[in-house]
């Protein structure tokens, strides 16, 4: 049938009460034009409310069935972190994929599933994945096509094991180090996290292409300057600084094209973000012009009053206010009941439901479900492979900060010498990789494959070198040259992981330190953290400081440094403190620190 092009006039006009409605433009002559928009309008036209509803909804894998995914017509499935199939390896991530895959290819209209996994590290709740340094010391190297290569790597072993979306990248601004999500954050001014961006570009390549991970920029937005660091807190401050700190990061993200945003759990001066509408539909969607879909946080609906339980007026606000696919893990056949009953009561215009749905679709089509939706097992094969592991040892090794050598005493000499190790973080994975791995907070212990930074130490030193390990520093004496002890901070995520108090060691590493300068032995400090710690008092003591973040499985990469195989180029992402009481503490704040902001020592070529 001939298709008549509409009028300038009309589809101003169209296009004006579409606008006015909150419905995104997708009429008209660029409809025509567009085959994803033509396939997604197609979609909408067809679909019913229920269906429709079910796009929007997100659950979590151990809180439903394939046959629950087939009868609600689910859009989204998630695992939380550490949900896993069991035995939790790479194959059986696949098998389950493609389950619940097969369960939403069994509805009506074929629509597959978008699978979303916490991939913020690496594959880090998969056993054998190569786990990355967190994004702290990622900011430490300063090298955006270092952590773009980080993306495409993490890419691959994603959709390996089927999902397609990760919920990463964090791109909060991390302004207080007392924050639990300090570690998440490329750096404490706005520049690192824009500049780091470009992972987003490594985990999406290019969109329905080979390897494509649909990234999330989160979360949306200002949670790093909470009041008091305190997670999920209320961010105080003017719009004009809301702009200039915590903005920046996602209108970069949007330019880059990331396909999803999640909405903070924090506060924006006492507006819960999950129903902010000024910020979400206004802002977002509107003036950077972000053409993807936002993603709630886990039950983050539920927050909004701040009772427990999520309420009908919970939900019409976060819907209303522009959020479009809800995480509701185990709540989930509520929500769908909940936001049925708003539609019909005409609280939810039926145009917001549209809007929500055209963005999910069209991100599903763009990044080729439709025509891939089944886990591409040719990756399988790049999960914690030789390669990735290369490429994590190196970030590593370039995330490392020297921040004190006293008569040089680094490098270590790999030959002849003679070395004592010591401390919690010597000789485990689970400590040096801290939280987000395997499981939601992580864990001491032998958690997953990977080379400890003992192990790196051993396998870097030379001939003739010996390497002496005890966890507590008991052992030593003066006829080792050096001693290096690796201390900080245990495993821990978000909330779990606010610090309102003393930031400094425990006491079981500062026994151990003062075992060891007691020997009369050069001490060199590893420090395995998340965030700057308080250890001004202790640092006359060291003879070295190096701040190695949270290095992942690949603690080689510490080793090199150490020996000088790579010379150090890391420089501070954050200003360390002087005190815990100058929390918060920032770069042109007037606040003298212990290590200024871009701080980073290197090695004189012997």
């Amino acid at each position: 049938m001939r298709r008549t092009r509409p009028s300038r006039a009309l589809t101003l006009a169209l296009s004006s009460v579409l606008a006015f409605s909150g419905t995104t433009v997708a009429a008209g002559a660029d409809t025509v034009r567009d085959p994803v928009k033509r396939r997604v309008e197609a979609l909408l036209r067809s679909m019913t409310l229920d269906e429709k509803i079910g796009q929007m909804t997100q659950a979590e894998r151990a809180s439903i069935t394939n046959e629950e995914v087939t009868r609600y017509r689910i859009g989204s499935i998630l695992s939380g972190g550490g949900s896993t199939p069991t035995p939790n390896t790479p194959q059986a991530w696949a098998d389950m994929y493609d389950g619940f895959q097969r369960a939403a290819l069994a509805t009506p209209k074929r629509i597959p599933l978008v699978y979303g996994v916490d991939a913020v590290h690496g594959h880090n709740n998969v056993v054998g994945a190569t786990i990355f340094p967190h994004n702290i010391g990622l900011g430490a190297t300063r090298d955006p096509r270092l952590v773009q290569r980080i993306g495409r790597a993490t890419a691959e072993e994603v959709v390996g094991t089927g999902p397609t979306w990760s919920f990463a990248p964090c791109l909060c601004v991390a302004r207080n180090d007392r924050w639990g999500r300090t570690y998440e954050s490329f750096g404490e001014v706005p520049g690192l996290p824009t500049r780091m961006s470009t992972v987003i570009t490594g985990l999406q390549g290019r969109p329905g292409g080979p390897a494509s991970v649909m990234a999330t920029a989160k979360h949306y937005v200002g949670d790093g300057g909470t009041t008091g660091g305190r997670d999920q807190g209320d961010t105080q401050v003017s719009e004009a600084e809301l702009r200039r700190i915590h903005l920046p990061p996602y209108r970069e993200a949007v330019r880059r094209g990331v396909g999803s945003v999640m909405a903070s759990f924090s506060s924006w001066n006492g507006l819960k973000l999950h129903a902010h509408k000024y910020l979400i539909t206004d802002v977002l969607k509107r003036e950077l012009r972000f053409d993807g879909f936002v993603v709630s946080d886990w039950n983050g609906i539920d927050q909004i009053d701040g009772q427990p339980g999520f309420t009908a007026e919970e939900v019409r606000t976060a819907v209303n206010a522009g959020i479009d696919m809800f995480m509701v893990p185990q709540e989930w056949r509520r929500f769908i009941e909940t936001l049925r009953a708003e539609v019909q009561a005409g609280r939810v215009p039926m145009a917001r439901i549209d809007d929500a749905n055209r963005r999910i679709l069209t991100k599903k089509i763009q990044f080729g479900l439709f025509e891939r939706p089944f886990a591409d097992r040719r990756y399988l094969r790049t999960v914690g492979s030789a390669e990735h592991r290369a490429l994590a040892r190196e970030a590593v090794a370039k995330s490392q900060v020297l921040l004190k050598n006293d008569r040089n005493v680094l490098p270590l000499d790999r030959k002849n010498n003679k070395i004592f190790v010591a401390g919690r973080g010597a000789d485990d994975i689970g400590v040096q990789s801290g939280g987000w791995t395997i499981t939601w907070q992580g864990s001491p212990g032998n958690i997953t494959p990977g080379t400890t930074i003992l192990q790196g130490i051993r396998q870097t030193a030379g001939r003739g070198t010996t390497v002496t390990y005890s966890k507590d520093g008991t052992g030593i004496d003066r006829s080792y040259k050096a001693a290096v002890a690796v201390v900080g901070e245990l495993p821990y995520a978000e909330f779990e992981g606010d610090r309102p108090g003393p930031m400094g060691l425990d006491a079981t590493d500062l026994a151990t330190l003062e075992r060891l300068r007691a020997s009369g032995v050069p001490v060199v400090v590893v420090l395995v953290s998340g965030r700057p710690l308080d250890i001004a008092a202790e640092l006359p003591g060291w003879n070295a400081l190096v701040a190695s973040w949270l290095p992942g499985t690949e603690g080689r990469g510490v080793a090199d440094v150490l020996f000088g195989v790579t010379r150090p180029t890391g420089k501070l992402p954050v200003t360390w403190m002087r005190s815990a009481d100058q929390q918060p503490i920032n770069v042109g704040d007037g606040k003298k620190p212990l290590f200024p902001f871009g701080y980073g020592l290197t090695y004189r070529r012997r």
